[in-house]
């Protein structure tokens, strides 16, 4: 039979799988106190930071729905819940990661779909989601400027042929 509190503990890491848009598994041995509350502090806008026990929460992660963790629930770990965008939670894992050699990344869980470290680190050398929709606003505006060129220039060029036979009229009318 299960204890109260464990039963809790699983509840409550139940809620945070599915509250989250991604989760990443970390290792944190070797960190101090100190920098755990540095690494939480830096995720704090995107995720939620809490270490955990491996078997409660390969529990939690099967009732929330949540697959391809049990290969990386080894050793001591630790999860960021996301709930922000998991781009700049990846960048705040790599960033601190390489300040801060024992921190390692695991891998995680994105939209349903395993990540391994190395998925994580390309996700965090993408742009931010700010970024990406500037650019794509520039892309829509320079491609509605060129239609607009388009559709400007027979009439531009209209003008520019109907002032130079004024000239050449003018020119004729003064030659003769």
């Amino acid at each position: 039979m299960a204890r109260p509190d464990k039963a809790a503990a699983v509840g409550e890491l139940t809620d945070q799988f599915r509250d989250s848009n991604a989760v990443m598994l970390t290792e944190y041995r070797g960190l101090t106190v100190a920098q755990l509350k540095q690494l939480r502090r830096a995720l704090s806008g995107n995720a939620s930071y809490a270490v955990v026990k491996n078997t409660l929460t390969a529990i939690a992660a099967k009732q929330a729905g949540v697959e391809g963790l049990d290969d990386q629930l080894k050793g001591p770990s630790a999860v960021a819940f996301v709930t922000g965008d998991p781009v700049e939670a990846a960048k705040g894992l790599r960033d601190f990661a390489k300040a801060n050699p024992q921190l390692v990344i695991k891998g995680g869980v994105l939209d349903g779909r395993a990540l391994t470290s190395e998925d994580i680190t390309k996700l965090a050398d993408l742009e931010s989601r700010e970024v990406l929709l500037a650019k794509l606003a520039g892309a829509f505006k320079a491609s509605l400027y060129q239609a607009a060129y388009l559709f400007t220039a027979p009439s531009a060029q209209a003008v520019r042929t109907i002032d130079a036979l004024r000239e050449k009229r003018a020119t004729e009318e003064q030659a003769a």
